[in-house]
């Protein structure tokens, strides 16, 4: 399987003479955010009655909150206007989800939005996805503002996407930039609709979509010993200081939790390491490590002190012990630990680069680089097409990705 070669050309429509017309303000005005119950009936009503795909998005307040939840969600759709929804009030937004069940939902980076969506109550049944699709046309520039621009010849400010999104009441400035993110997407989703169809990717990125669905469907992942991902922990030596980081870290995420306020504003990553390595005994000691010199840190000193102390009196066997690797070793090893699966990387890496410069994608969304990995370090017993597109599939690859790569990675495989 192979798509026709594609080419820089865009089909969309020409640019401004002038360049991108500043987009500063939704062309029905900018709605008051949804927070009543007869409100929400109404919007649930009038999109229910709209036509064609709902562009959806939503707003955290991530290095904020300690939650992951959406304060605001934006919707629009053709007959149905733009609407603005806070959640807080609602214990949910099912009856907004059952009113657009049976339409394309238009989101940009979905995998970003779909999990805080789920939480409400919204899960698409089929997606259009203007990032991925951007991606897989062969753009560089992905971004909703670059899209829009290059595309519509729209410019979009993005200067309140870090924004803390749990202020209430929100700014009438942030709403209208909330809305304009809904504003045009669904514009924007014809015309990259366009571009792939033109390409023969369409096949591609309807596959990449009923995966997202997919995605968006399962309860999230619980990550396993979530302190390992301290960042800075790689400068932490020995199994003592590592429960160091994980007593802090602990404490942290528990006042952090019981706050709703981002961990890295209760205390910083770098504070966690610094403590660790140092293993302050008193609180003159610890208030001058870097990190510990806030107010609120400093009110803190002594649930700090109580977590290294907890860490310096765990017996041996209580201590971190190093995680088990459910894959093959970092690349880096490769070529000491086994020179022959390092030289079968690099070809199937070549393979990889190759095929995607052919098809004018990047080499990620052509494979995951932990799928080139895994199908390298642990080949199949017997090489072939059909075994090898079989271990991409158990790997998760879609079915356009295996006809793209399987006959060159089978024979990549192979001893040279």
């Amino acid at each position: 399987m192979s798509a026709p070669a594609p080419t820089s050309d865009v089909v969309g429509p020409d640019p401004s003479p002038g360049g991108p017309v500043p987009l500063i303000a939704p062309r029905d005005g900018t709605p008051a955010p949804v927070a009543t119950a007869q409100a929400l009936a109404e919007v649930v009503t009038r999109f229910a009655a709209g036509s064609g795909p709902v562009a959806i998005d939503a707003e955290r307040a991530s290095g904020y909150r300690y939650s992951q939840r959406a304060y605001l969600v934006q919707l629009r759709r053709a007959g149905s206007g733009t609407a603005l929804i806070d959640p807080l009030p609602f214990d949910d937004l099912a009856s907004l989800d059952a009113a657009v069940a049976d339409t394309e939902w238009v989101l940009h980076a979905a995998s970003q939005d779909l999990p805080c969506l789920a939480d409400l109550g919204l899960r698409p049944r089929r997606l259009f996805d203007t990032e991925l699709a951007a991606r897989l046309a062969g753009f560089e520039r992905v971004g909703l503002a670059a899209l829009t621009e290059a595309l519509l010849g729209f410019s979009l400010e993005k200067h309140h996407s870090a924004a803390d999104w749990s202020t209430r009441p929100l700014p009438e400035s942030w709403l209208t930039y909330a809305a304009l993110d809904v504003e045009l997407l669904v514009d924007l989703r014809d015309v990259l609709a366009g571009e792939l169809e033109r390409q023969g990717k369409q096949r591609w990125a309807a596959e990449e979509f009923a995966a997202l669905v997919a995605w968006g469907s399962q309860p999230p992942k619980v990550r396993p010993e979530p302190w390992r991902r301290t960042s800075g922990i790689h400068r932490v030596r020995g199994t003592r200081a590592q429960a160091r980081v994980r007593a802090l870290w602990y404490a942290r995420d528990e006042i952090a939790a019981r706050r709703d306020s981002a961990p890295g504003r209760v205390l910083p990553d770098s504070a966690i390491v610094a403590a660790a390595e140092l293993d302050p005994r008193d609180e003159r000691a610890l208030l001058a490590l870097p990190g510990f010199n806030g107010r609120s840190v400093r009110r803190l000193a002594r649930i700090w002190l109580d977590a290294l102390h907890a860490a310096r009196e765990l017996p041996d066997d209580a201590l971190p012990v190093s995680p088990v690797v459910d894959g093959p070793p970092p690349p880096h090893r490769w070529a000491e630990r086994d020179p022959v699966a390092a030289a079968r990387l690099a070809r199937c890496r070549e393979v990889v680069i190759r095929t995607a410069a052919a098809n004018v994608l990047p080499p990620e969304n052509l494979i995951t680089p932990d799928s080139i990995r895994r199908l390298a370090w642990t080949p199949p017993d017997e090489i072939s097409e059909e075994s090898v597109a079989a271990t991409l599939r158990g790997f998760g690859a879609r079915a356009w990705q295996v006809a793209l790569l399987v006959a060159e990675l089978t024979i990549a495989l192979r001893d040279p």
